[in-house]
C-alpha cells in the first residue's frame, strides 16, 4: 500500500486506509503504539493491548471506552475547573 506523507497544521501525517484500521481493530481517536526499527528503515504500528484477561473484565473496558469517547468534551471541561 502505497501513502503519501502531508502537512496538515504543524505535524507531518501519514493516512492510512480504514481497510487497515478496521484489520487493526483501532478507530480514529485510539491511541496506538508507534515504533521505529532503524535497522530494517520501517515504522511499526501497532493497537496497543487490552489489559490483561481477568484482571479487568472486558465488557467493563468497553463500557468504561465507550463512555470516555461519548463524555469527552464534558470530561475535558469538568477537569479544568
Amino acid at each position: 500500500m502505497v501513502r503519501k506523507i502531508f502537512r496538515t497544521g504543524n505535524s507531518i501525517v501519514v493516512s492510512l486506509p480504514k481497510d487497515a484500521l478496521e484489520q487493526l481493530g483501532v478507530e480514529e481517536g485510539e491511541d496506538v503504539q508507534v515504533e521505529l526499527d532503524q535497522d530494517n528503515r520501517q515504522i511499526v504500528i501497532r493497537p496497543i493491548e487490552l489489559p490483561i484477561a481477568g484482571v479487568i473484565d472486558e465488557e467493563f473496558a468497553r463500557q468504561v471506552k465507550d463512555f470516555i469517547e461519548r463524555y469527552r468534551p464534558a470530561l475535558e471541561a469538568l477537569s479544568k475547573k
